[in-house]
């Protein structure tokens, strides 16, 4: 079993013990606040970034206690980011939907329920806890989940970054004509990064595509790597996480703006 695989086993059997009816969802959807325009937010002029509140990963085990969460967001937001993503998996990277409240209540830029999405219900949660993104992994679904699924998210008002990590999943995702695609450098069943992916899928999308670089994007040289081939935003959560109270230089820092 691939690390991706047993994710998603986790994240089946959590969703499985906080699963409401949908009369209740839907209540809670009716009275979340109105979904703001990630598309628009990340089509700013210049490297855009997605900041993220992330815990912990797979991959380097814990990051960051991170206390309070929407303090951390405020502070994204006031360093210049366009997006906050909040990791919701609770097994691998410690997160939870409190979280995506506690920041939807501290910020009005958009919000990503950064999660794995692979059934029906999440999406209403999401819409449900205020978020204005999700994820779409093309790795962790088959065709029709993911034609489905896009739907589902326009039908609720928000939108999807679709996620690729080779050639083959970035057609399958172009085939649902995303407006954004999110290149992830991490294979996420192996959990190896070659940032080389960058330069080999980032161009093969449209340009009226949204492109966002994910994954091992620490330095300014990373990038500005990702700017070159051709990304418009960039996700970061490893290294503002462990920035402490340096966000703003740490935001600064990666942009290459002093």
């Amino acid at each position: 079993m691939s690390v991706l695989d047993d994710i998603i086993v986790g994240v089946r059997e959590d969703l499985a013990t906080r699963r409401i009816s949908l009369s209740e969802l839907q209540e809670k959807i009716d009275s979340a606040p109105s979904v703001r325009a990630a598309s628009a937010a990340l089509s700013s002029a210049g490297m855009q970034v997605i900041a993220e509140v992330k815990r912990s990963s797979p991959s380097k085990g814990a990051l960051a206690s991170i206390a309070n969460p929407a303090a951390l967001a405020k502070s994204y937001q006031d360093a210049g980011a366009a997006v906050v993503s909040v990791l919701t998996e609770k097994r691998r990277f410690g997160g939870s939907l409190e979280d995506l409240d506690l920041v939807r209540s501290a910020i009005t830029i958009p919000i990503l329920r950064k999660d794995f999405m692979v059934d029906d219900y999440q999406f209403f949660e999401a819409r449900a806890h205020g978020a204005d993104l999700v994820l779409l992994i093309v790795a962790a679904l088959s065709q029709s989940q993911l034609r489905d699924f896009a739907s589902l998210t326009h039908e609720l008002g928000m939108q999807a970054l679709v996620e690729v990590h080779t050639l083959d999943e970035l057609e399958r995702a172009l085939e649902i004509s995303p407006a954004i695609v999110g290149v992830n450098s991490r294979d996420l069943k192996t959990l190896d990064v070659h940032r080389g992916v960058f330069q080999a899928l980032i161009p093969q999308i449209p340009k009226n595509v949204i492109k966002v670089a994910e994954s091992g994007i620490s330095t300014s040289e990373d990038a500005e790597f990702a700017s070159q081939c051709g990304a418009d935003a960039i996700l970061v959560g490893e290294a503002l996480v462990r920035s402490g109270d340096d966000i703003a230089l740490t935001m600064r820092t990666l942009l290459g703006r002093g």
